[in-house]
């Protein structure tokens, strides 16, 4: 059985997530032309696309202070923050896939998923591909 408390969860996640997508449309973080004009520092750079990122760090860094003044979430027992500091080979492995994948494709996985909806073939394959590198990490680190 749902819980009040849970529905609120998930309505307030779906409506966070309805609020993303329209930021990233809207910012055009889904066309990859843009973003990959934007990477493109020594061509056709397009700088449009740092406005983007430095509105979205304004907003963030003073809600992150406020919030977590906040013992716990609204609608939640605790908050779920990541523990570690450190810098591993993993992560640096992992952060160099990320933005030789961001740098080829244009996509990364929040604006891929919203511009599925687009319908078109290279976001469906990146999509696919992005989900097969997930579950061929699922089967190589993570199996027991």
């Amino acid at each position: 059985m749902i819980t009040k408390n849970q529905s609120a969860q998930v309505l307030l996640a779906f409506g966070a997530g309805i609020l993303f997508a329209i930021g990233l449309i809207v910012s055009q973080m889904v066309n990859p032309a843009k973003v990959l004009n934007f990477l493109d520092i020594a061509g056709a750079w397009d700088p449009t696309l740092a406005f983007v990122m430095g509105g979205a760090i304004l907003v963030t860094m003073p809600a992150f202070r406020f919030v977590l003044k906040r013992p716990h979430p609204l609608f939640g027992s605790k908050f779920y923050l990541p523990t570690r500091s450190d810098i591993d080979a993993r992560l640096v492995a992992g952060a160099v896939l990320f933005g030789i994948g961001w740098g080829i494709t244009g996509l990364c996985p929040g604006p891929a998923i919203t511009a599925l909806a687009s319908g078109l073939l290279p976001v469906v394959g990146f999509l696919l591909a992005m989900t097969g590198g997930v579950l061929v990490h699922k089967w190589l680190v993570e199996r027991p």
